[in-house]
């Protein structure tokens, strides 16, 4: 049976036929390490890989590969509010999003390559693209000229006109056009830089994934480009352009984009005070199941509203499931008894069935729950049990329901602290200390002795400190 993938490009349900079967190659944006991952983070992450998983049980052979923008604006302003190193800032975030990956339960990409690491490549990119007549170099940097590229908002559907309200030109941009995108950024006093042919500076965010999708899957065209409905435009459509305009080919077959997370209505953010972290999530129902099981029972592509009532409606289902399992271990029913019975057979056809069609997990999640009222109905038969937890299992790894809790221990991660830190906290303490105040300095060294930072003052009247082995 075909797959069918509702294309963003083409805004229609296409059969799926990679380039080079059974190999498929697929690419998704990932995160801007500044701060903790959220749930809406959590989405993106998780549904690509239960795509990926369906694709690999349908014997489809695919190689992912999901970035890691670890230099950017958001970065080094948030570096700078902080005052603390730009790339410690990052690699404190990088180590969290891998904590987050693992408490999800969620594997990691083939390839998660960084920005920093594939700089020079991004370089080569701008230049060819200066040589072909599609970007120019300004005393601000490289930018791209958006209208020599014909197709430019093919992929959101909007005319030049539509595109432009909104766009602003930064005082400090030379951009010809107010649509044009930075390619290249000269960098500013005590920002971060690296050499390149047009001065000292750094990527901009957009160029990054057109180098990165290419490189790491080897092509210039992907059988797969996924992402969050927020990134259509501005992101994704500057990527094709850069990507088409240098290759003269298509920078992807399908793309697949999943809708966005509000929060009892409104969406996220810290000022609302309804920002969810995924550590917050775990932290407070233990079991990320839980929000899978929410992130189920909506079409990948809709928007989808989280609540607590929610949550726990995933909790009752996520309970019906554990009752059969608990009843099966208990009869001792073994795999070795299993058989083919049509009636699970059905079942499990109608499971395949709803993901062909635009991985339908809401119908897939009603096959599921099909499965476990018909194996209760049928719980002293053991050749019907063992066919139905067999089937049960292969669905439930499709979505990655483990049924397992994670090693809550990894969640101490809020008590991490960067060099910079500690290095701020010291000098905090050593003016205290000068002005005799020893209630806020022996306060300071219990803070940082709580993070396992231990620290010492020398006779010489230095402080020093090292981390707890």
């Amino acid at each position: 049976m075909p797959i069918f993938i509702y294309n963003s490009l083409t805004r229609k349900k296409e059969e799926f036929i990679p380039l080079n079967p059974p190999q498929v190659n697929m690419y998704t944006c990932g995160l801007t390490v500044y701060d903790e991952s959220h749930i809406g983070h959590a989405r993106s992450l998780y549904i690509f890989d239960v795509i990926r998983r369906y694709l690999e049980y349908r014997s489809f052979k695919v190689k992912f590969v999901r970035n890691i923008t670890d230099i950017d604006d958001k970065i080094i302003n948030r570096a700078n509010e902080l005052k603390v190193d730009w790339g410690g800032l990052a690699r404190k975030y990088i180590d969290r999003y891998y904590e987050d990956l693992a408490a999800l339960g969620i594997k990691k990409a083939d390839f998660e390559p960084r920005a920093t690491e594939n700089i020079p490549d991004m370089i080569k990119y701008i230049e060819g693209l200066i040589a072909k007549g599609y970007a120019y170099v300004t005393d601000s940097g490289v930018y791209f000229s958006v209208r020599k590229f014909k197709g430019y908002g093919k992929l959101s559907g909007q005319s030049i006109e539509q595109m432009l309200t909104g766009v602003r030109k930064e005082p400090d941009e030379a951009k010809e056009d107010p649509l044009d995108f930075a390619l290249w950024k000269i960098s500013k006093e005590n920002e971060p830089y690296w050499e390149s042919p047009w001065g000292r500076g750094r990527p901009g965010w957009h160029i990054e994934c057109s180098v990165m999708s290419q490189k790491f899957l080897k092509t210039d065209t992907l059988d797969i480009h996924a992402g969050g409905r927020d990134l259509i435009f501005p992101h994704h459509e500057n990527e094709i352009a850069q990507a088409e305009a240098l290759s003269e080919k298509p920078l992807a077959q399908y793309w697949i984009h999943h809708g966005l997370l509000t929060i009892n209505g409104q969406k996220m953010a810290k000022s609302l005070g309804n920002f969810v972290t995924i550590k917050d999530f775990i932290n407070k129902y233990k079991d990320p199941d839980l929000l899978k099981l929410f992130f189920l029972s909506a079409h990948y592509s809709h928007p989808i509203d989280y609540t607590d009532e929610k949550i726990e409606e995933a909790r009752g289902a996520l309970e019906r499931i554990l009752i059969l399992i608990e009843k099966i271990d208990k009869l001792g029913v073994k795999l070795s008894n299993y058989q083919t019975v049509k009636e699970i057979e059905k079942i499990k056809n109608k499971f395949i069935q709803a993901m062909d069609d635009d991985f339908n997990t809401p119908q897939g999640l009603a096959a599921i729950f099909a499965l476990i009222n018909l194996a209760n109905k049928n719980i002293d038969n053991i050749e019907f049990i063992a066919s139905a937890k067999k089937t049960l299992q292969e669905m439930l790894d499709i979505f990655g329901i483990t049924l397992k809790r994670p090693d809550l221990n990894i969640f101490v991660y809020e008590n991490i602290i960067v060099d910079d830190e500690v290095e701020l906290k010291i000098q905090e303490r050593n003016k205290a200390r000068k002005n005799r105040d020893y209630t806020l300095s022996d306060k300071i060294r219990k803070e940082l002795e709580e993070k396992g930072i231990i620290v010492e003052d020398t006779k010489d009247g230095e402080t020093i400190w090292r981390r707890k082995l």
